[in-house]
């Protein structure tokens, strides 16, 4: 696991609040040598803890106002069908994300659709007829809150 200092954690939390950022306001706003801001968030992206830089974008513009989670079993349970499944829903492109979980279901998958008649129509067309698939059931996101910025926790 890197350490990550306090600089480290600055520099990370400052990026994620803007990742378009120049290296030189950076810099001005930590109170460091350009150079240095450079060379630490360098260090950062090959240490692994700076993954990428992305655009956030509005899926209402996008027409996927919609957006639910959904609770899928498959069986029978091997890494197999897990790895099958998962790169099958990724593929999808009302999918955003797919979480392989422990306890009754096997996965949380989140989508985003232009209204509820796309969410059935998604689920009856591509998750109806996989022999994998056991269950499913929905859940509509009314409202979707996510953090900005991620902090490092003290253990």
């Amino acid at each position: 696991m890197p350490v990550v200092d306090e600089l480290d954690s600055a520099l990370v939390e400052h990026l994620q609040t803007d990742a378009r950022q120049t290296n030189r306001d950076l810099a001005r706003k930590l109170g460091i040598a350009p150079s240095t801001c450079l060379e630490r968030v360098r260090a950062l992206r090959e240490r692994g803890v700076i993954t990428g830089y992305h655009a956030e974008v509005s899926l209402a513009a996008l027409n996927r106002p919609v957006q639910a989670l959904l609770h899928v079993q498959v069986r029978p349970l091997s890494r197999t069908v897990i790895d099958g499944f998962k790169a099958y829903a990724m593929a999808l492109p009302e999918v955003l994300s797919v979480f392989v979980v422990a306890g009754g279901d096997d996965f949380l998958v989140h989508v985003a659709v232009p209204d509820v008649d796309a969410l059935h129509a998604f689920l009856m067309d591509k998750f109806s007829g996989r022999r994998e698939i056991v269950g499913f059931r929905s859940s509509v996101i009314y409202q979707h809150a996510r953090k900005q910025v991620v902090e490092q926790l003290d253990v």
